[in-house]
């Protein structure tokens, strides 16, 4: 991959979009992983204004120091950008406290917590008249699913979800991101227990990647047992989510109905 092209395309991609928009900057979420890391430089690297949001909701501290470093990393470098601790815990204790405890189950809650960012991305985003940014990449966004349908899906525009995560972390090397946030796991963030992606998904995010690529191309040797689990699982959560990944249906009335 050229990086260095692929990086100014994004840039100037970002920031034609923006002129066209005739809105005044960019509004993204910075949670400490690479993918908002990336993101978020990709959109300060325009020269527009930025807003970077860090908004934790029970964070885990490595979380936390993370996206605190990648925050100050970023107003240190640029000029144009502007970052804002948005404390949600407070919001999501008295969301819970007014939903049924029957309906709080460890999903729904961990996917609220992402619903509950993007109405203050949003908020944000409507008061300084800017764009939300979204921060999925191409296996998340168009292979597993693996994002909450209007949280961290809910964006006004994607500038890496054509990227493999692996194509991403190449960026954040060209980009100089810290090492913290280049060694970490991927996490969505969602859990107190921290867990990763990987152990959520049962597969890393090369295999993933393997796993979309083969099924775009197969090949005719065997596979290996493990790659049978991985197709398995990349197939399992594609399915599963696809109805995030496809345009919300509409029921198409017969014309003649409505006479």
């Amino acid at each position: 991959m050229k990086t260095k092209k692929v990086i100014d395309h994004i840039v100037q991609w970002l920031d034609t979009y923006l002129d066209n928009s005739g809105l005044t900057g960019f509004v993204i979420g910075v949670s400490g992983g690479i993918d908002s890391a990336v993101t978020s430089t990709l959109c300060a690297e325009t020269g527009n204004p930025v807003l970077a949001l860090n908004m934790p909701i029970h964070q885990a501290k490595d979380q936390m120091s993370r996206s605190s470093a990648h925050i100050a990393w970023l107003e240190k470098n640029f000029d144009n950008v502007n970052g804002i601790d948005v404390e949600l815990s407070p919001v999501f204790d008295q969301i819970k406290k007014s939903l049924p405890d029957h309906i709080q189950d460890g999903m729904t809650m961990a996917n609220t917590r992402a619903r509950l960012r993007m109405l203050a991305l949003y908020a944000f985003a409507s008061n300084h008249k800017m764009l939300v940014v979204g921060t999925g990449n191409k296996v998340e966004d168009f292979g597993v699913g693996f994002y909450t349908k209007y949280g961290d899906g809910g964006v006004d525009l994607s500038p890496i979800a054509d990227l493999m995560k692996t194509q991403v972390y190449a960026l954040g090397k060209n980009l100089k991101i810290i090492k913290d946030v280049l060694t970490a796991p991927p996490t969505d963030g969602l859990w107190e227990d921290n867990r990763t992606d990987e152990s959520q998904i049962g597969a890393t995010y090369a295999e993933l990647e393997w796993a979309m690529q083969y099924l775009e191309s197969p090949q005719k040797e065997p596979l290996s047992a493990r790659q049978e689990k991985i197709l398995a699982i990349y197939e399992k959560f594609h399915t599963t989510n696809k109805h995030k990944m496809d345009p919300v249906p509409v029921c198409r009335i017969p014309e003649n109905f409505k006479e």
